[in-house]
């Protein structure tokens, strides 16, 4: 890395009293907005660090709109736990929905998932450069998350999956639709069915890691992209927006794909849902440890 590419410190806070799951960051030397998850009781996707999420995008499409605020053109998503970038979504939450047989409060919950991650994917609808940074494991609606940002940096300790097919569903977050984009269907597909655990090294590999950097230089390889993507920040904006119109997302591929992901939840059976109970306590056994 150049090593005139430094964050600058301290970085300057933004609305942080407006959240609870959430710690941002504004670095305005490089039109730079970080923020880093940090939910409880468990590292996953509570309907709580979803309000953030939500509430945060907000904040920032009004600070890019702003003639006289500092410019933003680039937002990083990170997790302040150590060893976990998100663990997916709130399975305890998902248990007890499902069991209640409460498809309404469940395709609430997906689409507020829905929401956050197709904004991320739009870059709020701004000229604004989504990165994920993934330091540790990404899992479920977490691996969905990290995928939605235009560049997706990993250390190479990182951990990725897919898990939802071992409690006898699919993730239906938005993973088919921006793998199948990225790696073809059928790999998708196969990948999706695997429940399989995979290293930074092995997606980047297969195009669905854009940069490995090594443990504990993540940060670094954040501002090195940076340093080079603003070199010719027009001809990224154009590209990306080319890509939305050659082969786009829309809003309404996610809803329906997550209708039929409640669809097949409501219809989980009871051994189906112990998994999802052992899961559960994985995620707190995770917390914990962190």
């Amino acid at each position: 890395m150049n090593a005139a590419i430094q964050p600058t410190a301290p970085l300057s806070q933004l609305y942080q009293s407006r959240y609870t799951e959430l710690t941002t960051h504004l670095d305005s030397k490089y039109e730079t907005m970080w923020y880093y998850m940090h939910s409880t009781p468990r590292p996953c996707f509570t309907p709580r660090l979803l309000q953030d999420i939500h509430q945060f995008q907000e904040d920032v499409a009004r600070l890019a709109d702003s003639p006289t605020s500092s410019p933003v053109r680039y937002l990083v998503l990170a997790s302040d736990v150590p060893g976990t970038f998100n663990l997916g979504g709130d399975l305890d939450l998902f248990k007890k929905l499902i069991a209640s047989q409460d498809r309404h409060g469940l395709f609430r919950y997906a689409k507020s998932c829905i929401d956050v991650l197709y904004s991320n994917l739009l870059g709020l609808e701004r000229d604004l450069t989504t990165i994920s940074l993934v330091q540790g494991d990404a899992l479920g609606d977490g691996f969905e998350a990290a995928m939605s940002s235009h560049v997706l940096i990993a250390e190479r300790s990182a951990r990725f999956g897919l898990p939802e097919v071992l409690f006898n569903l699919f993730p239906g977050m938005g993973a088919y639709s921006i793998l199948s984009r990225k790696i073809g269907e059928a790999k998708a597909e196969r990948l999706i069915l695997s429940g399989k655990i995979y290293s930074a090294e092995e997606l980047h590999e297969m195009g669905i890691v854009d940069v490995l950097a090594e443990d504990g230089q993540g940060e670094l390889a954040v501002y090195e992209h940076i340093r080079q993507e603003s070199r010719s920040w027009n001809g990224f904006q154009a590209l990306r927006q080319a890509k939305r119109f050659s082969n786009p997302i829309t809003y309404e591929e996610l809803i329906n794909i997550t209708k039929v992901w409640v669809d097949a939840a409501m219809r989980l059976e009871e051994r189906d849902l112990r998994m999802l109970e052992r899961l559960v306590s994985r995620q707190t056994v995770k917390a914990r440890a962190a």
